[in-house]
């Protein structure tokens, strides 16, 4: 493989810059553009890994000074890539750092692919798919759980318990080779036994895993959020309380929001997207009409719908089709203005018979808000999360080959408790094998590989 080169740091001003190199010319490269303290070239042969330098990058050409530099030295297969590398901090800044790139890629460096580091990884052995995979889920996590569940994963936690239901898959179809070897044994109904308790067995276990991915989504891409109700409820001054700043426009005139407005924050430890939504009403203004619409549509995909009703009015038909629209979804209902105590809309017979948990709320004191987050917690059993224990599928593709190995599991039941001949037992067993293994790396195609690493960003 070619030497390949990068900046592996963000581009713009910053304290540092790093411009990364990998592969086995990489030190003759840095030989040509890299000045020591005593401004001498680096002697190959006598470059440690795990050392650094201090020196300048120099333009080979013409011999100028670009900047001067820290060098790490990390020497194959003790490295990131399992090949030479080195990795060249500069001062931050972008015309720096692209200079010394340039320095790199005439010296006969390539660019490096969006992750190609992390994929020569991959290919050279030192770490596997699901590995690779949770690498990306760490640069792009948006909470602490779901950074320890990417952590846990980059281990290795899910890979030995792949490994692990392999190992006894493989246990099992050894005894159903054993017994059409030596047919004369007679160990058909044994092994028969044996073959059920063992695949039910793994069943549990890709049940176990599968399911952990309802808590992994939620890591993943947090609970979508929707705060919905008529116009001037509330709805933005509950965003902006949450938000602890002016993210939305509150105003006394009905019709102020009139497009979506999101934002991330953090409950317990887990993300949820608020979603402030135009006031849902009749009305003839053809742009309002365009946001209650799309107010409607996210109230219809959201997970969660936080249905706000204003504690100094009374429930009228618009309230009453909101309320209707909840039946069967995850809600919560806000009574809010409850400091103003006008009227007591908690004892609403409309709202009472939503079966809804009720909660009294203020979004300009923040009364009620901290029994909403208790809430949201038990609602979606947000303690019960523990990714710095647990093993937790966030990923999709993982949790598809889960479910596609479970299938080949329950036909392999089938089939044992039909009696259908031990030897066909084995078919849907090695398509388990070969569905798990597509989740490590060992039988997944060279398009799946590309298109994971491509997900990365370069310089990774």
């Amino acid at each position: 493989m070619e030497t390949i080169a990068a900046i592996s740091t963000a581009i713009g001003e910053g304290g540092i810059g790093i411009v990364r190199m990998s592969g086995k010319d990489s030190f003759t490269i840095l030989k040509k553009i890299f000045l020591d303290a005593k401004e001498r070239q680096i002697e190959i042969k006598d470059i440690q890994g795990y050392t650094i330098k201090f020196g300048h990058i120099i333009n080979f050409e013409t011999k100028e000074v670009i900047d001067e530099v820290l060098v790490s030295f990390f020497r194959g297969p003790k490295s990131y890539t399992r090949e030479d590398m080195c990795e060249i901090n500069t001062h931050g800044g972008i015309l720096v750092v692209r200079k010394i790139l340039e320095e790199c890629l005439k010296n006969g460096a390539e660019l490096a692919q969006p992750g190609e580091f992390t994929k020569r990884a991959f290919l050279n052995g030192r770490i596997d798919l699901s590995q690779a995979e949770s690498i990306i889920d760490i640069i792009q996590a948006k909470s602490e759980k779901e950074v320890e569940a990417s952590v846990k994963q980059l281990e290795g936690n899910l890979s030995k318990r792949i490994k692990e239901i392999q190992k006894q898959i493989l246990e099992q179809m050894a005894d159903i080779e054993a017994s059409i070897d030596y047919p004369e044994y007679d160990i058909e109904e044994v092994t028969n036994e044996h073959a059920l308790q063992t695949l039910l067995r793994i069943e549990e276990q890709l049940k176990q895993l599968e399911d952990s991915f309802k808590s992994g989504k939620i890591l993943k891409e947090g609970i979508n959020t929707a705060i919905i109700g008529k116009p001037n409820v509330g709805k933005s001054s509950l965003l902006n309380y949450i938000l602890e700043e002016d993210r939305a426009i509150v105003s006394d005139i009905e019709g102020t929001t009139r497009d979506t407005i999101e934002e991330m924050i953090t409950i317990k430890g887990i993300p949820l997207k608020i979603i402030d939504t135009a006031g849902i009403r009749k009305t003839t203004d053809k742009i309002e009409e365009i946001g209650v619409n799309k107010a409607l549509k996210i109230m219809e995909d959201a997970d969660l719908i936080l249905a706000i009703f204003d504690n100094t009015r009374e429930l009228d038909d618009e309230d009453k089709e909101i309320l209707k629209k909840l039946k069967d979804k995850k809600a919560i209902i806000l009574i809010n203005k409850t400091d103003i105590q006008k009227e007591n809309l908690q004892e609403n017979k409309d709202i009472i018979e939503t079966n809804k948990k009720i909660i009294n709320i203020s979004a300009q004191t923040g009364i009620g808000i901290h029994e909403l987050y208790d809430e949201i917690e038990k609602m979606f059993q947000l303690n019960e999360i523990d990714s710095s224990k647990e093993i937790i599928i966030t990923n999709m593709r993982h949790k598809n080959q889960i479910v596609l190995a479970k299938k080949s599991i329950e036909e392999a039941i089938e089939a044992v408790k039909k009696r259908y001949p031990i030897d066909m037992i084995a078919i849907p067993m090695r398509q388990c094998l070969e569905e798990l293994g597509k989740i490590t790396g060992e039988n997944v195609s060279e398009d799946i590989i590309n298109e994971i690493f491509s997900k990365f960003c370069l310089g990774k």
